[in-house]
């Protein structure tokens, strides 16, 4: 099993920046894809950004192309997500991925560990 543990969420304003931290455990070993998917009150999960092992292939949703940056450390088994230039759009429940598949992936169903998620809140 792995167990995925985000931290950084908060309130922002407009224009502002946060860090999103996911820590995993157990058997990291088997994490290979990893990725961010938000969700916003009455509406569907969403992808965010997804990165492979190496952190040489990344995809980003087109709302967040160019404000975010997905990354990951596997000494530290940490996957982060700089955000930058934050929207009020951007408010949702950030949600950590993991799974054992190679190749990045942009859909919730090609993710088997999930986090329980942190609130981004971003004010006008």
């Amino acid at each position: 099993q792995v167990q995925l543990i985000e931290s950084g969420g908060g309130l922002v304003q407009a224009g502002g920046s946060l860090r999103l931290s996911c820590a995993a455990s157990g058997r990291t070993f088997s994490i290979r894809r990893m990725g961010w998917f938000r969700q916003a009150p009455g509406k569907e999960r969403e992808f965010v950004a997804t990165i492979n092992k190496s952190g040489g292939a990344t995809a980003y949703a087109d709302s967040v192309k160019g404000r975010f940056t997905i990354s990951r450390d596997n000494v530290q088994n940490t996957m982060y997500l700089q955000m930058n230039s934050l929207k009020p759009s951007d408010t949702a429940v950030y949600y950590c991925a993991a799974d054992d598949g190679v190749l990045i992936q942009t859909s919730p169903s090609s993710y088997h560990y999930w986090g329980q998620g942190t609130q981004v809140t971003v004010s006008s």
